[in-house]
């Protein structure tokens, strides 16, 4: 059984630790979803490339099976929020003013990815497009659009 997390105090401090070292566990571990659902990130680059292993726990459809749309919509959401305090190096966690998501096919029980592009930064609002696919980048299961407010 692994041990609580402590609080998270310090996001700044996290964030420039992760950045340098590549090593995104200690901050998913700080966000229970992110942790519930199994999300990795995977850096290559200047690119992130966010990971939601097949779970069993993520089926929304058991018949097709299909993961829940709640979990492809919560899984973008978070990856959006994690390149944007890793590339921005946020002292605060970006709050959702807006997300819209369109869903262009069933994600099957099988590994997910989502990359996100960062299109527009203000001074306090960030807007990112947010890409899933499973197989094949050319053959999405969803699309995202989210405004960020960021302190």
């Amino acid at each position: 059984m692994t041990e609580p997390k402590q609080p998270l105090t310090d996001v700044k401090t996290l964030v420039a630790r992760v950045a340098e070292t590549n090593d995104f566990a200690d901050l998913i571990g700080h966000v229970p979803y992110a942790k519930f659902i199994g999300m990795q990130v995977n850096r290559f680059g200047d690119e992130l490339v966010f990971q939601l292993p097949a779970n069993d726990d993520n089926i929304g459809n058991p018949v097709l099976p299909a993961l829940h749309g709640g979990v492809i919509a919560g899984f973008m959401e978070m990856s959006a929020i994690i390149q944007l305090m890793v590339f921005m190096q946020t002292s605060k966690v970006p709050k959702v003013v807006d997300f819209s998501i369109d869903y262009l096919r069933a994600g099957y029980h099988k590994d997910s990815f989502a990359e996100c592009h960062i299109t527009r930064q203000g001074r306090r609002v960030a807007n990112v497009h947010i890409e899933c696919w499973q197989t094949s980048r050319k053959q999405l299961i969803a699309t995202a659009r989210a405004h960020f407010l960021i302190e």
